[in-house]
């Protein structure tokens, strides 16, 4: 996404521009990180003064210096398509500790089984591809691998009893091939790459008795095409997908490039992956890294983000690397594991949490060019319609508890009872609210965009008739108020009247459809019903412990979803205004979370944001210590009964809200920080409006506050600075503000200005750096014992 240019810095800044690189007036530098305390902690990173991305990102790399025997454990590669896990060969381990082969996963997220009957019916969409193993001469007996964030790019030897193998990997970003070279010593040259097609069954059968009828896909067929080796496995629903591969050798090295391509209902797969295997198979390995070095390094530099907490700062860029990993806006929405399938209940797109989860975190990182959430809402719309039964499809829409992560099978869920649950009915499951809840992903789009186009051409329609849905059950009661007969709140496992899940997402969605027909200028015919639900619909339910689940269902169980606190977040609609409102979300969370038994990752990181709104930053980070501690991964991935990637992408946005919330009409800059967070610095994080913020935090004190506008437009900043206040533009004059109060100013800016915010008569360094760790910690990996 491009930004506007900023006008030229003042030229007292000029004078150290020569010691780094200026970025919208402000001087970028690398900075010098602390030393580690043990040998078990990273080793200080190569210095690079101009360049603070390459220092945070090369002081981020995950190391390994003992082999991973998991998908949790091991090195992970993708580019939204094709992805690759990278671990020990099962059953190839021996108790000394030294293994026999190195696999290495080839999955890829357009695979997916088209029998919608079975599909997105029971969560069976996604297809396992298979893997190839790397067969050394010799057992195994060490390694030192480095997943090189900045590059993306994992390199590395592993050790023999025979001799070594040097490995450089990658997944292409624009290409979409797999591509590892290999550099034997002379006791390895006799290594081989070997291809095992996985049996084309849902991978959810491990786990869950399969339906009635289901039948997997015939066997994959290995061969040649064209001089290039081919598994072509052909599906029953028709198409195909095929997996290709050659391998190049020069001098000493040989190289591997792997492609996957998936056709339906053509047989066209074979033909477009032997066409890119011959393409790219004649470059050498370093071109192809040279191209995919050049798009990571440009995707990195986006939005910047340092803090003193060592292990968090490398986990918060390891998710911008695993983001863009599983993410493209071209790409499927992210199934729950993205593009690494494995062994797992959850094959699918889950859109009653997991979806919105997984894509929080592009809006703050300035990384819009991922949300492939709003593409397919809007893409595959008619589907949506589909999801709802006859006589609603007319005027409404919905989307079920899970759908194929491209959204194209569309009518079976709902003609079986699986798609939309009709409120009212026994029962109406899966849940309701789930396509409300996933437009407000495209709200948060909007907001942060002011792309015009995307609430004109897809959230206001789309919502109009997510809505719509609703408005067919609401039925006034003897209390005057407006009423939903039973509904369903995600995972709980009890339908409830007045059901907090939609009651909440109904309000939000009544609020944004009345101000979007307003910036629009549409006279909507529904508007007076709009007004009405938020006049007269029915208080949230709440008792003595908060917010129930609903009218009928207390919240009396440990429970890892926060359904019915959706008002709270990311809904930001119960926000703690009035003491009593504060005193509900506090007495809401604590209840919420006092429950053990079924709390799972993402409990943490929705009560860290929680506590962030509430400004309680340790107690926030308290709760990501718990996630940490409990439930992430030593690759920073995520487990409930099979691998999820959600929660460690929501934990990301859980420090962004510490670091900077942008609802309500107002930029909060360092709203909720912990004391030991003494020194911070944020560079171009995109808030609401269409703002890029820049703010530098020392010894406990905001220095100062940049804001650049994409849109032109008023924002009212609490920048947290004490006292008065200077407002400057880029070239150092004075701009008009207002103070409206509590440590904040309304500042008017036009498209493409900025305003600097100061303490008065102070002149910051203004220098984007790393912050200082306050002490060393292991890196991410599989570090030595």
């Amino acid at each position: 996404m491009s930004r506007p240019s900023e006008a030229k810095p003042s030229p007292s800044r000029r004078t150290v521009l020569a010691t780094g690189t200026a970025l919208g007036g402000t001087l970028v530098s690398g900075g010098l990180p602390a030393a580690p305390a043990s040998a078990s902690a990273a080793a200080a990173p190569e210095l690079s003064p101009s360049d603070p991305w390459r220092t945070v990102l090369d002081d981020a790399d995950l190391v390994w210096q003992r082999m991973p025997t998991t998908w949790y454990e091991g090195p992970f590669l993708g580019n939204g398509f094709l992805g690759s896990g990278i671990y020990a060969e099962p059953g190839g381990g021996q108790e000394d500790g030294t293994f026999t082969a190195v696999r290495f996963n080839v999955q890829h997220s357009e695979v997916q089984d088209h029998r919608p009957e079975f599909g997105s019916l029971f969560g069976l969409a996604r297809l396992p591809i298979g893997h190839f193993t790397l067969e050394p001469v010799g057992r195994i007996t060490g390694l030192d691998w480095r997943l090189r964030l900045r590059d993306a790019e994992l390199t590395g030897t592993l050790t023999t009893d025979r001799g070594t193998l040097t490995i450089r990997a990658l997944v292409h970003t624009s290409r979409s091939v797999l591509v590892v070279e290999v550099t034997p010593s002379e006791g390895e040259r006799g290594f081989r790459w070997v291809f095992h097609p996985a049996d084309a069954i849902s991978p959810r059968a491990a786990f869950k008795p399969l339906p009635d009828g289901y039948r997997g896909n015939p066997p994959a067929e290995v061969g040649e095409e064209d001089g290039v080796s081919t598994s072509v496995q052909p599906l029953l629903s028709g198409g195909q997908h095929v997996t290709a591969w050659r391998e190049r050798r020069a001098g000493a090295s040989r190289t591997l490039y792997v492609h996957v391509a998936y056709s339906y209902p053509q047989n066209t797969a074979l033909r477009r992956a032997v066409r890119a295997i011959r393409a790219v198979s004649g470059m050498p390995y370093s071109r192809l890294a040279s191209t995919h070095h050049d798009w990571w390094h440009a995707y990195y530099r986006k939005s910047f983000l340092s803090l003193p907490d060592a292990r968090i700062q490398r986990f918060y860029w390891i998710q911008l690397y695993k983001t863009a990993s599983a993410a493209r806006r071209d790409a499927p929405v992210m199934a729950t594991c993205g593009p690494w399938l494995e062994p797992t209940p959850w094959p699918n797109t889950w859109w009653n949490l997991n979806a919105q989860l997984e894509y929080w975190l592009i809006h703050g990182s300035n990384h819009l060019e991922l949300d492939a959430v709003t593409r397919s809402l809007s893409e595959f719309r008619e589907n949506l319609s589909k999801e709802v039964a006859a006589p609603y499809n007319a005027d409404s829409m919905g989307i079920p508890r899970t759908t194929d992560p491209q959204l194209i099978n569309g009518a079976a869920s709902s003609l079986m009872g699986y798609g939309v649950g009709i409120p009212g009915q026994n029962p109406p499951t899966p849940e309701v609210g789930n396509l409300t809840w996933a437009l407000h992903n495209v709200w948060l789009s909007y907001r942060h965009t002011m792309d015009e186009s995307i609430l004109r051409d897809i959230l206001f329609p789309l919502l109009r008739k997510a809505i719509n849905y609703y408005l067919h059950f609401l039925e006034p009661g003897p209390d005057g108020k407006l009423h939903l007969p039973a509904t369903f709140s995600p995972e709980y496992g009890d339908d409830s009247r007045d059901c907090n899940y939609d009651l909440m997402l109904l309000t939000w969605g009544c609020r944004t459809l009345l101000e979007s027909a307003e910036l629009l200028g549409i006279d909507d015919e529904l508007a007076p019903r709009w007004r009405e639900v938020l006049a007269k619909r029915v208080p949230y339910p709440t008792d003595a412990n908060g917010f129930m689940i609903g009218a009928d269902v207390p919240f009396a169980k440990s429970h890892r979803h926060y359904s019915h606190l959706l008002a709270v977040y990311p809904l930001y609609e119960v926000t703690g205004r009035t003491a009593d409102e504060r005193a509900l979300i506090e007495r809401s969370l604590a209840h919420w979370v006092g429950f053990e038994g079924a709390l799972q990752g993402y409990t943490f990181t929705g009560a860290a944001s929680m506590s962030a709104l509430l400004g309680k930053g340790e107690d926030a980070l308290g709760y990501l210590g718990e996630l940490m501690s409990r439930f992430i991964q030593p690759n920073t991935m995520y487990k409930e009964s099979g691998p999820v990637i959600e929660t460690p992408l929501s934990a990301a946005q859980s420090l962004h809200d510490m670091v900077c919330q942008s609802w309500g009409g107002a930029i909060r800059v360092f709203p909720a920080l912990p004391a030991a967070w003494a020194d911070l610095t944020v560079h171009d994080f995109r808030t609401e409006g269409a703002f890029l913020l820049s703010a530098v935090r020392k010894g406990g004190v905001t220095r100062w506050v940049r804001l650049t506008s994409e849109a032109g437009a008023d924002c009212v900043v609490r920048h947290g600075i004490a006292g008065a206040v200077d407002v400057r533009d880029g070239w150092g004059r004075r701009l008009r503000y207002s103070d409206v109060g509590g440590g904040a100013v309304r500042i008017a800016l036009a498209k493409g200005q900025s305003a600097l915010i100061t303490a008065k008569g102070d002149r910051p360094d203004l220098t984007v750096a790393p912050v200082r760790p306050n002490e060393a910690a292991p890196r991410w990996g599989l570090p030595a014992a």
